[in-house]
C-alpha cells in the first residue's frame, strides 16, 4: 500500500488495520455515515441535535473558567446567533477568533447554558468573498489509529481518480446483477461522493441501488468463498469411523429414553458422513431444548468408539461444565472417561487435562476456547463438536479443526446452533455445511405459557414469583442491563436484585451478569442448579446456559427492547421439566409499533422456525443472526436480514460463475475478503 504519494510504511501499515492493502482497497473502505455540508443553516433557524454547516461573525470571543478552563466564541448572522464552545485550544487559535472574523462551522447544535451552541466544530475562517460550499455530501469513514479523517478522505479521493483511469475490473458477467442496479465503478463513485440532493434517510437504511450492488457482490463473493472452502474440504482424507467398539450402540442403549424421529433423522445424516473417508461438515440445527447434545454426543461415541478424539467447544466455560457433566454421567459408566478444559481452572488440574489430551488417554474433551490454545494437543483428533456457533467466529472453528489435522487427514466437524434460521439464510451463511434440522421437541415438554404485562403491574408478577417459590419452583428475572441507565430507562441487574431482596425476605436471591468473575458467576448458576437460589436475577448472559428442569417461572424485564430471537432464547431457559412454566413479558408503555409487534409474535408463537421466519419479515433492530451468527467474515456493506431479498440471486450467481467462470470466482473472495486465510484454505 505504498503506490499512493506520501504513503510510507508506517501509513500502510495502519490503513492494513482497515484492510487496505492496495490502492484498490480504498475504494472498498465505505463511508459509515454522510454530513450535509452543501448548504448553510441561518443561526436563527438552528434546532437541538441538529448537526449543519452554518456562517457568523465573530462577535465576542473570551476564555472562561465554568468549572474548567474553556474558550467561548460567540458568532451572529443577522438571524441569531450561536456560541462555539471549546475545551482544548491554544493561544493562537485564540487569536485567530477575533471579533469581526467569518467563520464557516460544521458541528452539531446543543442546547448549552448560553442558549444554542457548538462544542468543538469544525470551522475555517473566510475572506471577504463568498466561498463556495461542497457540492457532495461529506463522507465519514470508519478509521483506525493514526489515520484522521482528513488523511483518509484524500486518500480515498485520490484512488476514486485512479478509478476514472483505471476502472476496477467487472467481476460480475452480463445479466448476473440483479434489477436495475448501477456498475461497480458507479456505485463506488456515487457512495464516496453522493450529490447534495441524496435521500440520507435511504443511505442510512443502507437500501440505495448502489448500496445493494456493492452488497449483492459483497454476499456473493463472501458465499462463494465458503463454497470454494466446502469444495476444498471435500477433496481432503478423514478417517472413517466404524465404531468397531460399539460405543456409539451402547450409548444409545443405556439412555433412559429414545431418540425422537427429528433426533434420529439427524443422527443418521451424521452417521452417513462419519463413515465416509472425507470430512464430514455438518450444521445441526434445532430449537431451544430439541435434544441436539444427544446426537452430537452419539457422533463423539462413534469417533470414541472409532481409537479416535472427539473435541466439544462450548462457548462459556458454565455451558462447557454443564456439557462435562452430562458427558461424564453417559460415558463414565461406559469405561470411557471425559475430559474438562477451560481458562479458569486450577493450573494443575489443567495441565492434567492437557496431558490426557496430548497422550490420547482421554478420547472425548469438553471445553472452551481453551481447547484451540497454543500448548493444547491432541493425539488423533478425529471429530470436532461446536456448539452454539454464532458465539464463535468461523476463525476459531477452523483453528481447533486444524489441530486435528495430521497424517493428510482432517477431522470432522459437527457445528451445532439453537437459533432457528430460514432456509434461505442458513443456505448463504452456512454454504460450506451440510445442514440437518431437529424440528420437534421430546416427548413430555409443555410448551411455555408467554404473557404480555406492563410495567405498572409489576407488583403482581412478584407475587407470581412468590408462589412459584413457596410450590418449590424456581424462577429467573432478565434484567437487560447491569447498571442503571437513564438514557435507556431499563431495570439494571444489580438494582432489581438489591430491591427483590428486599422486598422479599422469605427468598434466596442471587445475581448473575457479565461483569463478574467468572468463578463467582459459575458459583452462582451452580447454587441456582442445586436449588440453594430460588431466584436468580441475571442478564442476558443467561441465553445460553446450565439446565435446570425446576426452574418453571422467566421474568424479562423492559422485554420491548429485545429481539425475537433473544427473547425465544431466554425463553428457553424454562419448560425443560415436565411442570408447566410461564414467561413473563414486562413492558414499559407507550410501544412503538414494531415492538409491539414482536411482544405479539412471541407471545402467540412458540415454534423457533416461525419465530425466525417472523422476525426476518419484521427485520427490527434485533438481530436475526446476531453478530457472529453467521459463518462469515465481517461484512462492510451487506446485511443478510436486511438484504435477505438479494439471496436467492446470490446462490445462482454462486453456482453460474463456479460452473463457467471460477477464476472470476477466486477474484471476487479475493476483493471482498482480502484473502482466502479469512476462511482458511478456499482452492
Amino acid at each position: 500500500m505504498t503506490a499512493l504519494r506520501g504513503v510510507g510504511a508506517a501509513l500502510a501499515e495502519r490503513l492494513a488495520r482497515l484492510g487496505v492493502y492496495r490502492v484498490a482497497d480504498l475504494l472498498f473502505v465505505l463511508p459509515l455515515r454522510y454530513e450535509d455540508r452543501t448548504r448553510l443553516s441561518a443561526l436563527g433557524s438552528l434546532a437541538s441535535g441538529q448537526r449543519t454547516a452554518v456562517e457568523g461573525e465573530v462577535q465576542l470571543t473570551e476564555v472562561t473558567y465554568r468549572g474548567r478552563r474553556q474558550l467561548l466564541c460567540r458568532i451572529a448572522d443577522g438571524s441569531g446567533m450561536l456560541t462555539l464552545r471549546f475545551f482544548y485550544f491554544s493561544q493562537s487559535q485564540q487569536t485567530n477568533l477575533a471579533r469581526g472574523t467569518r467563520l464557516r462551522c460544521f458541528g452539531e447544535v446543543r442546547r448549552g447554558p448560553l442558549g444554542l451552541e457548538m462544542v468543538h466544530p469544525e470551522y475555517r475562517r473566510l475572506g471577504t468573498l463568498p466561498a463556495p460550499l461542497e457540492e457532495t455530501l461529506t463522507p465519514i469513514y470508519p478509521l483506525t489509529e493514526g489515520v484522521p479523517q482528513g488523511r483518509l478522505r484524500a486518500l480515498i479521493a485520490e484512488a476514486l481518480r485512479e478509478l476514472e483511469r483505471d476502472p476496477p475490473e467487472e467481476l460480475m458477467p452480463e445479466g448476473l446483477v440483479p434489477g436495475a442496479l448501477p456498475s461497480l465503478s458507479e456505485a463506488l463513485r456515487y457512495l464516496h461522493h453522493p450529490p447534495r440532493d441524496a435521500q440520507l434517510e435511504e443511505l442510512a437504511a443502507g437500501r440505495h441501488p448502489a448500496q445493494r450492488r456493492l452488497a449483492f457482490e459483497e454476499l456473493l463473493a463472501h458465499h462463494l468463498a465458503l463454497k470454494l472452502r466446502r469444495r476444498s474440504l471435500r477433496t481432503e482424507a478423514a478417517w472413517p469411523l466404524h465404531d468397531a467398539a460399539q460405543l456409539a450402540p451402547r450409548f444409545l442403549a443405556a439412555l433412559p429414553f429414545a431418540l425422537t424421529a427429528a433426533q434420529a433423522g439427524a443422527r443418521a445424516d451424521v452417521e452417513r458422513d462419519l463413515a465416509a473417508a472425507t470430512p464430514m461438515a455438518r450444521l445441526l440445527q434445532g430449537d431451544v431444548g430439541c435434544g441436539k447434545t444427544v446426537v452430537a454426543a452419539a457422533a463423539a461415541a462413534r469417533a470414541a468408539g472409532s481409537g479416535v478424539q472427539a473435541a466439544l467447544m462450548a462457548p462459556t466455560e458454565l455451558l462447557a461444565e454443564q456439557h462435562w457433566r452430562n458427558f461424564r454421567a453417559w460415558f463414565q459408566p461406559l469405561g470411557e472417561p471425559v475430559a474438562l478444559l477451560s481458562g479458569s481452572q486450577p493450573a494443575r488440574t489443567r495441565d492434567s487435562a492437557r496431558r490426557a489430551i496430548a497422550t490420547g488417554e482421554v478420547r472425548l474433551a469438553i471445553g472452551t476456547q481453551a481447547l484451540f490454545q497454543e500448548g493444547i494437543e491432541f493425539a488423533r483428533l478425529g471429530l470436532v463438536i461446536v456448539d452454539e456457533q454464532h458465539r464463535f467466529g468461523v476463525q476459531q472453528r477452523l483453528r481447533l479443526q486444524e489441530k486435528g489435522q495430521r497424517g493428510g487427514r482432517a477431522p470432522h466437524q459437527l457445528i451445532m446452533t439453537a437459533t432457528p434460521i430460514p432456509r434461505t439464510l442458513a443456505m448463504t451463511a452456512y454454504a460450506d455445511l451440510d445442514i440437518s434440522v431437529i424440528d420437534a421437541l421430546p416427548p413430555g415438554r409443555t410448551p411455555v405459557q408467554t404473557v404480555v404485562v406492563p410495567e405498572p403491574r409489576r407488583a403482581e408478577v412478584v407475587q407470581r414469583v412468590v408462589q412459584s417459590c413457596r410450590d418449590g419452583r424456581q424462577a429467573y428475572w432478565v434484567c437487560p442491563l447491569i447498571d442503571e441507565s437513564e438514557e435507556l430507562r431499563a431495570q439494571a441487574a444489580e438494582e432489581t436484585a438489591a430491591r427483590l431482596k428486599e422486598a422479599l425476605p422469605a427468598l434466596q436471591v442471587g445475581l448473575v451478569h457479565g461483569r463478574m468473575p467468572a468463578r463467582a458467576k459459575d458459583a452462582a448458576m451452580l447454587a441456582f442448579q442445586a436449588g440453594r437460589i430460588q431466584l436468580l436475577v441475571a442478564t442476558t448472559v443467561i441465553e445460553v446456559g446450565v439446565d435446570v428442569p425446576n426452574a418453571t417461572l422467566m421474568v424479562i424485564e423492559n422485554a420491548e427492547r429485545m429481539g425475537l430471537a433473544q427473547l425465544h432464547q431466554l425463553r428457553g431457559r424454562v419448560g425443560r421439566g415436565v411442570g408447566l412454566s410461564s414467561c413473563v413479558l414486562l413492558y414499559r408503555a407507550p410501544l412503538a409499533p414494531l415492538a409491539r409487534e414482536r411482544l405479539r409474535v412471541i407471545r402467540d408463537c412458540g415454534d423457533g422456525f416461525e419465530i425466525a421466519r417472523r422476525d426476518l419479515a419484521l427485520r427490527g433492530p434485533g438481530e436475526l443472526l446476531g453478530t457472529r451468527q453467521t459463518g462469515l467474515a465481517q461484512l462492510k456493506v451487506a446485511d443478510l436480514v436486511r438484504d435477505a431479498d438479494l439471496l436467492p440471486a446470490v446462490q445462482s450467481s454462486a453456482e453460474r460463475l463456479l460452473a463457467h467462470e471460477p477464476h472470476k470466482a477466486a477474484a471476487l473472495s479475493a476483493r471482498w475478503i482480502g484473502g482466502a486465510e479469512r476462511y482458511g484454505r478456499v482452492g
